[in-house]
């Protein structure tokens, strides 16, 4: 039979199993959350050797969110930005260009656009077109005034808008973003005779300037 002091070492003895064993269980149990996506920011419109800190935030597998510090930061043209370690973007030249920060195989980007400085005015050509319904389409080119009375190509840099739209609110013509020359669409919606009015809007520091074009659906 085991004395008062034996019962007493006993019984802490087996306190002490019992609790490496739930706290191994525990251990055993526990999963750090799996990073799931990625999101990068901001989306930026920056002028020529302007800066813009990016800073990108992990989504987990269990639902939280977090900021990131150990990112991969890589530019897709580093002709119009380029990116530091720390994720400083510095303008280069007119453009824009994908920012991406990775963590291992889990990535996520933005669109960084660099704009030209002192500029004085932008113009569309042409000034006004024709095309035909349904499908029909016309291209049009955007350059800006720098303050030395030179052009520039802002085609792909600047933002293309149209007025016209049906009683309904859709939209009868379209307009594509990002590429040189700009192609408007006639949609199917649009009648003969319609015109509506292209804008081209470019901003420049502090600046905003536009430019207009008329375009008429015949047939």
């Amino acid at each position: 039979m085991l004395n008062p002091k034996h019962k007493i070492t006993a019984a802490g003895s087996l306190a002490a199993s019992l609790l490496l064993v739930v706290g191994a269980g525990c251990n055993s149990f526990f999963v750090n959350p799996t990073l799931t996506s990625i999101t990068v920011g901001p989306t930026a419109t920056i002028d020529q050797n302007g800066t813009v800190q990016m800073s990108a935030v992990g989504t987990y597998n269990d639902g939280t969110t977090q900021p990131l510090s150990n990112v991969l930061w890589s530019s897709s043209d580093t002709s119009v930005v380029s990116i530091s370690t720390s994720g400083l973007v510095t303008g280069i030249s007119p453009g824009t260009a994908t920012i991406t920060g990775a963590s291992g195989t889990v990535s996520g980007t933005a669109t960084v656009t660099v704009s030209l400085s002192n500029v004085t005015g932008i113009t569309v050509s042409p000034t006004s077109a024709q095309a035909i319904s349904n499908g029909g389409t016309h291209t049009f080119t955007a350059q800006a005034t720098i303050s030395d009375g030179s052009p520039r190509d802002i085609t792909s840099t600047a933002t293309w808008s149209i007025s016209a739209t049906t009683s309904g609110g859709t939209s009868d013509f379209t307009v594509t973003q990002g590429q040189d020359p700009a192609v408007v669409t006639v949609e199917s919606t649009a009648t003969v005779g319609e015109q509506a009015t292209v804008t081209a809007t470019y901003v420049s520091g502090a600046n905003t300037y536009t430019a207009n074009a008329t375009l008429t659906v015949i047939q």
